[in-house]
């Protein structure tokens, strides 16, 4: 409700003081549209995630780490919406924060074949991993957040599958930190749904990737690098593919652009709302196999591995097919927003 409640009044303040997503060339929308919604998610998830947490007792150093970090990266990415930073800098803080959570929570299990997780090689490996894995996400996360719901409906998700896994765990920070951050997003997600009447802008988007990337790292049981991919895996496949065609196009890479998945669907005759809910589907179904793998029911990557090869072929043709096939309904284009690189 806090959610809900924030973010229309920052709709209306934006909407008096002209803070409006322009469209252009690169956008998925074609009216301005108010911004900086996400101020909302993250009010909504800090205050009431630090207040519950300093009643029950469970205001942890780990909590307290994943809240402060997400906060600055959040207060930086504000002040890119309002006044932009280049992108190499956003980069910069990116990686300093993950390697304060790396260095304050440690880092994720990451096997390598030869190489011992327990001798100094396989730690570095794993700190060094970890580290791009939170840096590379929260800017997946940014660069994902362009049609209208798909970005909130994401988050949705994996917090509530985090927050489940932490229920089964015995794990109350993780359980706290994935249904404030659950409860937010759904908050949100009226006044973003197709047709969207605000959007999130980077300061929400880069606020739930770091969460969302740092959530595994508040479990005290193995949290192996499979079961942080497995709830965002729509969002690092697409994210992946369009920078590896990117690149093998020789195409600036921190351009904007209008070229993922999600976004060639929508172009071919998708309405954003199915869109959001193919994506959302996708993640769930990686929550349905992760919660299992994180807390020890199922011990066997097989699944996991065979969700993500299936899944991510799967989600390639679909697209191939519908730009083969595109509706005549391409005004279903109209709602959304631009893709910031």
């Amino acid at each position: 409700m806090l959610s809900w409640v924030l973010v229309g009044t920052i709709r209306t303040l934006a909407l008096r003081r002209g803070v409006l997503d322009i469209p252009n060339a690169r956008s998925s929308h074609v009216r301005p549209t108010p911004r900086l919604g996400g101020m909302g998610i993250v009010a909504a998830v800090v205050v009431p995630g630090v207040t519950v947490a300093a009643v029950a007792g469970l205001l942890t150093r780990e909590l307290v780490v994943v809240l402060v970090l997400a906060t600055a990266v959040s207060l930086v990415s504000l002040l890119d919406d309002l006044r932009g930073l280049p992108a190499v800098a956003r980069l910069f803080v990116h990686l300093v924060t993950a390697v304060l959570a790396v260095s304050w929570l440690g880092p994720l299990d990451v096997v390598m074949p030869g190489v011992n997780a327990d001798s100094v090689a396989g730690s570095a490996l794993a700190h060094v991993v970890t580290v791009v894995w939170i840096a590379g996400f929260v800017n997946a996360f940014n660069f994902m957040d362009g049609t209208d719901g798909i970005a909130a409906g994401q988050a949705l998700v994996a917090a509530a599958g985090w927050g489940l896994a932490g229920w089964w765990l015995n794990e109350p920070a993780l359980v706290l930190v994935g249904a404030a951050v659950a409860a937010a997003a759904a908050g949100f997600l009226p006044h973003n749904w197709s047709p969207a009447t605000i959007f999130m802008g980077d300061v929400g988007s880069a606020f739930l990737g770091f969460v969302l990337a740092t959530l595994p790292l508040l479990a005290n049981s193995p949290r192996p690098l499979l079961t942080a991919l497995l709830p965002v895996w729509p969002f690092v496949f697409d994210t992946a593919i369009t920078l590896a065609r990117r690149a093998r196009r020789r195409e600036n890479l921190l351009s904007a652009h209008r070229s993922h998945l999600y976004q060639r669907l929508t172009q071919s005759g998708w309405p954003h709302a199915r869109a959001a809910i193919l994506y959302s589907s996708l993640a769930l179904a990686g929550v349905g196999v992760s919660v299992p793998m994180a807390t020890g029911v199922l011990r066997t990557p097989l699944p996991a591995l065979t969700l993500l090869v299936a899944g991510s072929a799967l989600l390639w043709i679909l697209v191939a097919w519908q730009e083969r096939h595109p509706k005549a309904t391409l005004g279903a284009v109209s709602a959304g927003r631009s893709d910031h690189a």
